[in-house]
């Protein structure tokens, strides 16, 4: 069986899919990084692991419901976005399986039975995996937000990719709702810049000394006020391992202004050329 890469995936504004009206071609270059993602993998995943940037507990917890429900975690949109949906089965074999990796590493994790989907899930495995066929399992956060914890956690998580299982972290690279206009233009540039140099430009312990500091980075503060939508990149670059790490969406547009792009860890496939902003 072929290792699965992990991935660190920006995943826009809201329930995007379903507003190309609202948005026009906005986020038409996310949706066709996202729908390369598929064709990029060694083979066909047996079921994905998902980190939300949408859900933090105090411990990591892992959605265990064989048919999970939709949570639309999110407001004032039309009210169709709110009948979207996924209807992907859940795992909990899968949800066991990283309670006890978790377990042998010492770590401790629960099970929620009751958790449903979140925009962070559904928003990219709706584009990237549109038959809505392959398990998916959500893991939470944990509330500290510590870097240190959440890297490690990626690498307990790590026998996984070699059991078919894919990682996504699913958050957004510049996650600052006061500054998606003009005035998080040049701050989401710093940032990003900082990004593509900590992740594809540095040696697998750097990138995570780095990443621990990450606060220290140019406008991190303005990036990410509050670091929910980071974290994922955490866990993708723990359970990455030491594999390289490659930039495969780029866009210095979203929102007219904004910079994003997201981040693959381990070898190229076929399909993951960076899309990015001309």
């Amino acid at each position: 069986m072929n290792r699965m890469p992990t991935f660190y995936l920006s995943h826009g504004g809201g329930p995007w899919p379903w507003m190309k009206d609202r948005f026009g071609t906005m986020f038409d270059k996310l949706e066709k990084a996202l729908q390369a993602l598929a064709p990029s993998l060694p083979e066909r995943p047996k079921a994905i692991l998902m980190i939300s940037g949408h859900w933090e507990e105090s411990a990591f917890t892992l959605s265990s419901n064989p048919n999970p429900p939709m949570y639309y975690d999110y407001d004032g949109f039309p009210e169709h976005t709110y009948r979207v949906k996924y209807p992907a089965p859940g795992s909990p074999a899968l949800a066991e399986r990283v309670r006890s990796l978790l377990a042998a590493g010492g770590v401790a994790a629960r099970l929620d039975p009751d958790r449903g989907f979140d925009h962070g899930t559904f928003t990219v495995t709706a584009v990237a995996f549109p038959e809505a066929d392959i398990p998916v399992v959500q893991l939470s956060l944990r509330q500290d937000l510590d870097p240190a914890a959440h890297i490690a956690l990626g690498r307990l998580l790590s026998p996984l990719r070699d059991e078919g299982i894919l990682i996504i972290g699913s958050g957004v690279s510049f996650h600052n709702f006061s500054k998606f206009n003009p005035a998080g233009a040049i701050p989401s540039q710093q940032f990003d810049a900082w990004l593509q140099k900590a992740l594809t430009a540095s040696s697998p312990a750097e990138r995570e000394e780095q990443l621990k500091r990450w606060a220290e980075a140019p406008a991190a503060r303005v990036a990410h006020p509050h670091e929910d939508h980071l974290l994922p990149l955490m866990v993708a670059v723990g359970a990455g391992l030491d594999d390289p790490g490659t930039c495969i969406y780029h866009d210095n547009a979203m929102f007219g202004s904004i910079t994003t792009s997201s981040f693959r860890f381990g070898p190229a496939g076929d399909s993951s050329a960076t899309l990015g902003a001309a």
